[in-house]
């Protein structure tokens, strides 16, 4: 029997791994089983390449739990080790097996898809077991087999052991304290988690499986149940396949195995595959969107070589695209030693360029091949690449090649088909282009109509961060301008040369204003008389587009507060058309009361039709309108 110190450069690492290491210690479990399976891929390659006498055959990964004994075991039928090779793998901390054979076999070997990286993930067990065993035998079939124990000191004892199978036992002492590692719920748990997809199958236990009935049964009998077996992970997932060997239903299959609990079919999927000049696979695929992107965000699972790493892609996966839910698997994504979060490293960069490139990619390619679909979808997709435009140079100039803008009769248009559409009949007098907009067809209806009237075109925009959007588009697009029909009486929101008449004299306008001043409150609403068509409304409140607009953008979570404009009170413009009979009838009236009543009634009408009459004023409102009616 030998017995040593483990070789490290600091006195004790235990105690560094159990605390600072490894920031979650379940992640133990996803360690050793990956170690498992690189002995596995090991063995498979140099069989392959005749390098081992030993037949590769059909192994599998087992997990058991010992309960009374408080003992977990991980055994793996691989390449297994000889007792030097202990004494160089495991007991010199951080020299990784893994890194040797990889650097051995590295042309043959590029494809084998082996985990390990840093030679410590063997150490996780220690977050958890008081004690650990490993029971090896090599491939190699004359040399013995070796059994290592230490106690989580820098002590072990190495010695031969009667072990006949080829591979490794890895067996943990639970700890008191981490004795949920001995519950079976707790377990599967972690492996559903980190070993769903690993290449080599996990047998975790046993489960039942009903038989089918023979064809001649009797109608009463009661089918077969037998005890199988139970492999718990899909050693091929769809994304490790190439997209010529899928179909639409394997990627809608694959989507509710990532997802079991979404009942909701994607809209569609990208798959994603590049091995030049980083290694990268993957499935995205595009939900239906909901308002709140915060919820939306952080569906997207990050593996390495099959190995569960994180579901935060930060860095990795364009902002804009960490409202997609799928898979992306790298073996070229630098991790720090536990793999919990993500380093800082140029080919970061070029990952999450070829995926915006992709997304871009396939969003033209769906538009191309079937525009009818795609604007179909556009209501799902659209923040999303709103939110592309605004994050993403690269993507923003792509993107006018599918972007649509809806208007409110339904009709979708690209930016260069809107804007030649519109441009005789919506470039004011200063040579602007006006795109006109609702955020809500209910409450803006009678703008809508208005500007319709006109021979307008109403795009609607309702997307949550629109306003931050059209900011962009009228910094980066020539001579254009957005504008929401409530902004301005429609004769001033796309300005002409010509000059409206008021039928009202100077004198006449003069006691109109004198008369608003006294029942309009100021702190509220700006006065603006107007000479607008006779059939127009009345009294109309409007908001400047500037303000409401930092207003939306602040709500939206962006940079109207840098204007202060959350601090500022609500401001309208109370628009009066002075062509209008109503305002002639105030005129009119001779009583002063009557002339109040009608113009509070006016002005509450006007707040009614844009939701801004609320509490005590909606009582007055009804209680005087009835009064008036009788």
């Amino acid at each position: 029997m030998a017995k040593g110190n483990i070789n490290v450069s600091v006195e004790n690492i235990f105690p560094l791994i159990k605390k600072f290491l490894y920031s979650d210690h379940e992640i133990f479990l996803r360690e050793l089983i990956s170690n498992g399976t690189d002995a596995t891929l090991k063995l498979k390659h140099i069989a392959s390449i005749g390098e081992s006498k030993s037949e590769y055959g059909n192994p599998f990964i087992e997990v058991k739990i010992d309960k009374e004994g408080k003992k977990l075991h991980i055994i793996d039928q691989g390449i297994g080790m000889t007792a030097e090779e202990v004494e160089k793998y495991i007991n010199q901390v951080a020299f990784s097996g893994a890194e040797e054979f990889l650097d051995k076999y590295k042309d043959a070997a590029k494809d084998s898809g082996i985990i390990g990286h840093f030679g410590l993930g063997f150490y996780s067990a220690f977050m958890v077991a008081e004690k650990v065993e490993i029971l090896t035998k090599s491939h190699n079939a004359d040399a013995p087999a070796a059994h290592w124990v230490c106690d989580g000191s820098p002590e072990f004892t190495l010695e031969e052991c009667d072990k006949q199978d080829r591979g490794t036992e890895i067996i943990l002492h639970i700890s008191e304290d981490s004795t949920e590692f001995l519950e079976e719920a707790r377990i599967s748990t972690l492996l559903q988690k980190y070993n769903k997809f690993m290449p080599i199958p996990i047998k975790f236990g046993t489960k039942e499986e009903t038989l089918p009935l023979a064809e001649d049964a009797e109608e009463d009998a009661t089918p077969e149940k037998i005890t199988v077996d139970n492999f718990i992970n899909n050693p091929s997932p769809a994304w490790t396949k190439q997209p010529t060997e899928l179909e639409d239903k394997d990627y809608k299959s694959f989507y509710k195995e990532l997802y079991p609990s979404q009942f909701e079919e994607p809209l569609f999927h990208i798959h994603l595959n590049v091995d030049y000049p980083f290694n990268l696979t993957g499935i995205l695929y595009f939900p239906k969107m909901s308002q709140d992107m915060g919820i939306q965000k952080d569906k997207i699972q990050l593996y390495q070589n099959q190995v569960y790493v994180t579901d935060n892609v930060e860095g990795i996966v364009p902002e804009f695209l960490t409202m997609l839910r799928g898979v992306i698997d790298s073996p070229d994504i630098p991790l720090n030693v536990s793999r919990s979060y993500l380093q800082t490293d140029g080919a970061v960069k070029k990952i999450s360029s070829y995926i915006t490139r992709k997304v871009a990619d396939k969003l033209k390619s769906l538009f191309n091949e079937n525009r009818e679909d795609f604007e179909k979808k556009w209501n799902d997709i659209k923040v999303v690449i709103e939110y592309g435009m605004l994050s993403e140079d690269k993507f923003f100039d792509k993107a006018d090649a599918f972007t649509l803008y809806p208007t409110v009769d339904g009709k979708y248009y690209t930016y260069e088909e809107l804007t030649n559409k519109i441009k005789e009949n919506q470039t004011d007098k200063d040579g602007k282009l006006i795109l006109l907009y609702t955020s809500n067809t209910d409450a803006q209806h009678t703008y809508i109509e208005a500007a319709k009237e006109k021979g307008y075109e109403v795009l609607l925009l309702d997307s949550p961060i629109i306003s931050h959007l059209m900011q962009k588009l009228e910094s980066t697009k020539e001579n254009i301008s957005f504008a929401r029909v409530d902004a301005d009486s429609v004769g001033n929101l796309i300005k002409k040369d010509e000059t409206a008449i008021s039928k009202l004299s100077e004198d006449e306008s003069k006691t109109l204003e004198d008369l608003l001043k006294d029942v309009i409150p100021s702190e509220k609403f700006m006065v603006q008389l107007e000479a607008l068509d006779s059939d127009a409304i009345p009294f109309m409140i409007t908001q400047p587009e500037f303000m409401r607009r930092m207003k939306d953008m602040q709500a939206s979570g962006g940079g109207g507060g840098m204007f202060g404009m959350g601090n500022m009170p609500e401001m309208y413009n109370l628009v009066v058309n002075t062509n209008s009979s109503l305002v002639s009838d105030i005129l009119a009236t001779e009583e002063k009361e009557r002339k109040e009543q009608l113009i509070t009634q006016s002005l509450d009408l006007a707040c009614l039709s844009q939701g801004l009459l609320k509490g005590k004023e909606l009582s007055d409102f009804i209680k005087r309108s009835y009064e008036m009616i009788k």
